[in-house]
């Protein structure tokens, strides 16, 4: 079984940074695609970055394309979300997650960390 742990949410001004990581643990992962999610309120859960864990390709939702960037450390178990110049419209929970296979869904979750932009 494979736990998440994340951590780099808080406070920032519109404009600012902010560096998520994740952590993996567990002697059985192996993770074909981990990614970073997000849920603010009163909408849906919505995908914000992934990364295959081998070979590194990357992809962004149109929304945060070219402010934020995913990537890992595979030696250690860690996934990160660098964000810059953040906006008010992305205050939100974010998730960080990860898939075994692309067949699958997303099989297992962190337990999210809240990120708020003031204006």
């Amino acid at each position: 079984q494979v736990q998440l742990e994340e951590s780099g949410g808080g406070l920032v001004q519109a404009g600012g940074s902010l560096r998520f990581s994740c952590v993996a643990s567990g002697r059985t992962f192996s993770p074909y695609e981990m990614g970073w999610f997000r849920q603010a309120p009163g909408k849906e859960r919505e995908f914000v970055a992934r990364i295959y864990w081998n070979g590194g390709s990357t992809g962004y939702a149109d929304s945060v394309k070219g402010r934020f960037t995913i990537s890992r450390d595979n030696a250690k178990n860690t996934v990160y979300l660098q964000m810059n110049s953040l906006k008010p419209e992305d205050t939100a929970v974010y998730y960080c997650a990860g898939r075994n296979t692309w067949k699958n869904a997303y099989e297992y979750w962190g337990q999210g960390t809240q990120v708020t932009v003031s204006s």
